[in-house]
Order: C-alpha cells, then sequence, then structure tokens
C-alpha cells in the first residue's frame, strides 16, 4: 500500500473526484458487500491478511470479488484500485460489515516519517525518541530526523493536525487523542475503563482511525492502552 502511492496515480483532472468520500459510493459498495455475502453463504469479499495485521488494516474489500459476482458493476471512483486515495475496509466483519475507509494520505505521510528514520537509523541505530508520553509511547525527536517541526496527519474525521508518534518498538502511529476527545464529546457512548474505544471514530464517520495504538478512557478522557 505505502509503495504503490504515488502522484502518478492521479491525473489533474481527476484528483476532485478522487478525493471525495461520496456517501453514495459508501453506500454501493455496502450493499454490494451485503449481496456478495447473502450469496457467498455468509462469505465477504476481502483480501486475505495475516492474522496479526493491525485490525482496522486487516479486512481490505477486494473489488474484483464482487464484480466476478456481477454485485458490483464498477470500482469507486475515489478507490486506490482505480486511481483514489482511499482504501475500502470492513469493520466489524464477523457480526455486522460496515464499509469503511482508509485515508491514503495519512499512509504516504508515514511513509515518508519511516524514510527519515531508517536514514537515521543506518547512523545511529536507535530511532530519535523524544519525550515519553505514555508506556512505551513517545515524540519524535524531529530536529535529529531534519525536520522543521513535529511530524503530523490531518485527520479526515477532524481535519485537525494529528502527532505522530513513535513506540518502544520503533513503529511509528498516529496520536489520535484528539480526534477521540471530540468524538467521546459528539456522540453518546457506554464505554468504560479497559474498552477499546477507537471504534467511536470508525462507526460516526466514514474512516477508520488507521495506524493506530489501542486506547481506552480514563475519567472521561482518551488515553493510551500499551499495558
Amino acid at each position: 500500500m505505502i509503495v504503490l502511492l504515488t502522484g502518478c496515480l492521479y491525473p489533474s483532472n481527476k484528483l476532485s473526484e478522487n478525493q471525495m468520500p461520496y456517501e453514495d459510493q459508501l453506500e454501493t459498495v455496502q450493499n454490494a458487500v451485503n449481496s456478495y455475502q447473502s450469496n457467498a453463504n455468509g462469505a465477504l469479499p476481502i483480501v486475505t491478511k495475516e492474522n496479526d495485521t493491525p485490525i482496522f488494516e486487516k479486512y481490505i474489500i477486494d473489488f474484483q470479488m464482487m464484480k466476478d459476482q456481477n454485485v458490483l458493476s464498477s470500482i469507486p471512483s475515489n478507490a486506490f484500485e482505480n486511481g483514489g486515495i482511499y482504501k475500502y475496509v470492513l469493520i466489524h466483519p464477523d457480526d455486522d460489515p460496515q464499509v469503511k475507509l482508509i485515508d491514503l494520505n495519512i499512509t504516504e505521510e508515514i511513509r515518508k516519517i519511516y524514510t527519515k528514520i531508517n536514514a537515521y537509523r543506518s547512523k545511529y541505530l536507535y530511532p530519535p525518541f523524544g519525550k515519553e508520553i505514555a508506556k512505551d509511547v513517545y515524540t519524535i525527536n524531529y530536529e535529529k530526523i531534519g525536520m522543521e517541526h513535529e511530524p503530523y496527519v490531518v485527520s479526515p474525521y477532524s481535519q485537525k493536525n494529528l502527532p505522530i508518534v513513535l513506540a518502544a518498538s520503533g513503529d511509528l502511529y498516529v496520536d489520535y487523542r484528539i480526534d477521540l476527545k471530540q468524538a467521546l464529546t459528539d456522540h453518546e457512548h457506554n464505554y468504560e475503563n479497559g474498552d477499546d474505544i477507537r471504534y467511536i471514530i470508525a462507526e460516526n464517520s466514514p474512516f477508520v482511525p488507521v495506524y493506530s495504538l489501542p486506547y481506552t478512557i480514563e475519567d472521561g478522557q482518551p488515553v493510551f492502552d500499551t499495558h
């Protein structure tokens, strides 16, 4: 996914239409998934992934499977497979499959930071850890990798800047606490400490919180759940 995301995929005359998360396209794909599952004795049109694939990246929709079964006539214009910037995925595949989107702009930003960090580690071995903000979660010492400001991605949910953080493992993640705090305020919920609260974003918007660590809730506030 990261390697294939390049500017050459987006003809200038199609940039606008390929970047819009059209509700009717989501509905069309949702209806196609429902029809496919009904015709296939409960099976879903998804790409097979490894068991340890992060949950929001695990159930990628296979459009060709639905086209072959004649439940989908064409791939959405904003889908990666058609030159767009979204990957279509499923959440709750076992009991209530819902079609959602991965914003590949986030994937591209993560890729850029990995490139800088890998260059740094080739010289200094260890990742450029900054301040520890939770157990095994750190800010990025961006100056060490030649950046002028803290790395971030623009949230497709809130349009706010979300920091990119480093895990002790060296993996990069998006810090979704800003979005989660807003979602917990905007939407009714029954989350308790220990619950995975990331689904409040996925269930109340077209987007999944891709590249996310687990989060839970403490005293009404979102916190990393890295214990």
